[in-house]
């Protein structure tokens, strides 16, 4: 197993490199920015890129998910319920990607966004079970994902509610590796930590301690933090064909 975690500060966002070094291919998860970095790190570990995912429609920055697949010549990949105006490889729940020895299994967690997806991730070199879990932003360290960017803020708490139970469903032992820490628009109560554990995170997470799904949604609405600036535009632009995009 290979894995990289790349730490940006402006947008505030995490993305992941990880795959199989011994069957020499990758995947990339949320990407931001210029995508030499990703093309550089994959060769430099040996892989090429065979995925890049984006866990859900960001409205917090321009994903450079497209740009980073088309250059490595590699599937993009979201949910298949996303709805946006370009090809794309649409991926359901319990659909796994492979990646040699490394598997990376779909979770479809709507709530954030309602296309937002998690991946398990398993190094069948070491176990068949999920090793960690890419949770974009339905789970963070010490908090959930804000719901409102794209549907009503009670629609998506609902939704986020049943995800979050889902994940909870998971071994104590399985690492969280979110898409935002401290900083981020796209969370309340974010840790500067930027991994955790499902174990930990049911313990001293304030939502995740919240059995009762009405007690839930009131927990969410209470204290929206103010919206990412545009994010209503960039929502669109990371919906829409790449001449759209570059007119917006």
């Amino acid at each position: 197993m290979i894995l990289r975690q790349v730490l940006h500060s402006d947008p505030v966002g995490l993305s992941y490199l990880f795959g199989c070094g011994g069957k020499a291919t990758a995947a990339v998860v949320d990407p931001v920015g210029a995508i030499d970095p990703y093309l550089r790190a994959a060769e430099a570990a040996g892989m090429r890129i065979n995925y890049v995912v984006d866990t859900h429609v960001h409205a917090d920055h321009l994903s450079s998910g497209r740009a980073l697949a088309e250059a490595a010549g590699a599937d993009y990949v979201l949910s298949e319920v996303a709805q946006v105006a370009y090809p794309f490889r649409g991926v359901h729940d319990g659909e796994v990607l492979p990646l040699g020895n490394v598997t990376a299994t779909v979770w479809h967690t709507p709530g954030h966004t309602p296309e937002h997806l998690c991946l398990l991730v398993a190094d069948r070199t070491r176990a068949d079970e999920p090793w960690f879990v890419l949770t974009g932003h339905t789970l963070m360290v010490g908090d959930l994902g804000r719901t409102e960017l794209a549907v009503s803020a009670e629609e998506g708490a609902r939704a986020l509610f049943r995800s979050a139970r889902r994940l909870l469903t998971l071994p104590d032992h399985v690492e969280v590796l979110p898409g935002a820490y401290a900083g981020s628009v796209c969370g309340r109560r974010l840790s500067s930590k930027p991994w955790s554990t499902i174990g930990f995170e049911r313990r001293h997470n304030a939502a995740l301690q919240i059995e009762d799904e009405a007690a839930f949604v009131a927990f969410m609405l209470a204290e929206i933090p103010p919206p990412p600036p545009e994010a209503a535009r960039i929502r669109a632009a990371n919906s829409a064909a790449a001449g759209a995009m570059a007119e917006g």
